[in-house]
């Protein structure tokens, strides 16, 4: 997860999105509309009069923007209804850490990246990775061409940019596999946004496929006076280094797994959220507006592209959304152990607990979805192409 620039501070405070395509006495201040759908709007105001919906909560890593897109979706077309479920999304912000959030039994879920929530574990957090939805991480290292980086190893003497925050470990541990420590480099924090990789101050920053990048790419270039193209960057993609860390995951509460009603809820949340995510992915553009009608902020072409970029996240899926891939969880636990950051601390100083991670919940909703007839692998899965504006517009 990144912060998007185009969303100020005051954007941060908690925004809770209702199920049912908005709240019944019309307070539109904390329950925002998502669903242009009416037959979804009355099935749900339906459902609501007639007690039959469960109240469920999620928390989101931050604001509304398409990176959440499946769940949004979800909303949008009655998926979690047609569970039992009323799923309230909470926006995040700032100085909100999901698994925390979670932890505290504030929320029923949380959407968080996993190598995070590891260190958050290892400080009593009892949580666990029910749905692994991200299968690839859109974390990049991007510089422009006339730098001459292509390769971690090129990264030494220069100014590289980190957000920090916990976003920085993909970056470290390929770097150091490549021989360059964080000593060897000019460690520039970077703001959220891509203002001082434009302007020279830093020589290689990072960015997420579905947002930073794009934003270079909605710039003027003053050499030419157009936009920026992929032409003029070169990418370090983590995935290809083989640094990458498992990110966005569906974040349950351990305790509670043992109860019989929370389990069954996470089964029918799973899949619905699933559900929404095919949805996303046969319909980017109508998911795009879906997201763009939940209140956020991001320009038309952005918000298109983001859905585009996460989309590629997902799909295709190897062993349908949401499984944990054993071989991709021991990587990550592998750089959360080893990786070491400028003060030589790690992420963790021990192997995570059992009860870290579970395919047990997301097994059972794959094979109900599957049953129903949902392509849960999208082994045919083509992005589409989209044209940014300047700006995102």
């Amino acid at each position: 997860m990144k912060r998007t620039l185009k969303l100020g501070a005051t954007a941060a405070a908690l925004v809770l999105v209702a199920s049912g395509c908005g709240s019944d006495d019309g307070d539109s201040d904390s329950e925002v509309d998502v669903a242009s759908n009416k037959d979804c709007a009355a099935k749900t105001k339906e459902a609501r009069d007639a007690g039959d919906l469960t109240e469920v909560s999620l928390q989101l890593q931050w604001v509304s923007q398409a990176q959440f897109a499946g769940y949004y979706a979800a909303v949008a077309q009655c998926y979690y209804v047609d569970e039992g479920l009323d799923v309230k999304i909470v926006e995040g912000g700032v100085d909100i850490v999901p698994q925390d959030v979670l932890a505290s039994g504030d929320v029923d879920y949380a959407i968080s990246w996993v190598p995070k929530v590891l260190g958050s574990i290892e400080q009593g957090a009892q949580i666990t990775d029910v749905a692994q939805i991200f299968e690839r991480s859109a974390t990049t290292q991007i510089s422009f061409k006339d730098k001459n980086i292509t390769k971690p190893a090129d990264l030494k003497g220069k100014a590289v940019g980190s957000w920090g925050f916990g976003n920085e470990w993909e970056l470290f541990a390929g770097m150091q596999e490549a021989g360059v420590g964080v000593g060897d480099i000019n460690l520039v924090q970077q703001a959220f946004d891509m203002n001082a990789f434009l302007a020279g101050d830093i020589d290689a920053a990072q960015a997420m496929t579905y947002n930073e990048y794009a934003q270079v790419l909605e710039t003027v270039n003053p050499d030419t006076g157009k936009l920026y193209t992929p032409d003029d960057l070169n990418v370090i993609d983590w995935n290809e280094v083989g640094s990458a860390m498992l990110q966005d995951a569906i974040w349950a509460q351990t305790e509670k797994l043992s109860d019989a009603a929370y389990e069954e809820q996470t089964v029918k949340f799973i899949k619905a959220s699933i559900k929404g995510w095919a949805f996303v992915r046969d319909n980017p553009e109508d998911a795009a507006k879906i997201v763009a009608e939940s209140g956020s902020e991001l320009g038309t072409s952005h918000q298109l592209w983001m859905t585009n970029e996460v989309n590629k996240l997902l799909w295709p899926s190897t062993n349908g959304v949401g499984v944990i891939d054993e071989a991709a969880w021991k990587q990550t636990v592998d750089i959360a152990l080893h990786t070491k950051n400028e003060t030589g601390a790690t992420i963790i100083t021990k192997e995570p607990p059992a009860t870290a991670y579970t395919n047990e919940y997301v097994e059972k909703a794959l094979a109900e979805l599957e049953e129903d007839g949902v392509d849960t692998k999208g082994a045919d899965f083509e992005p589409i192409t989209v044209e940014l504006k300047e700006g995102g517009k």
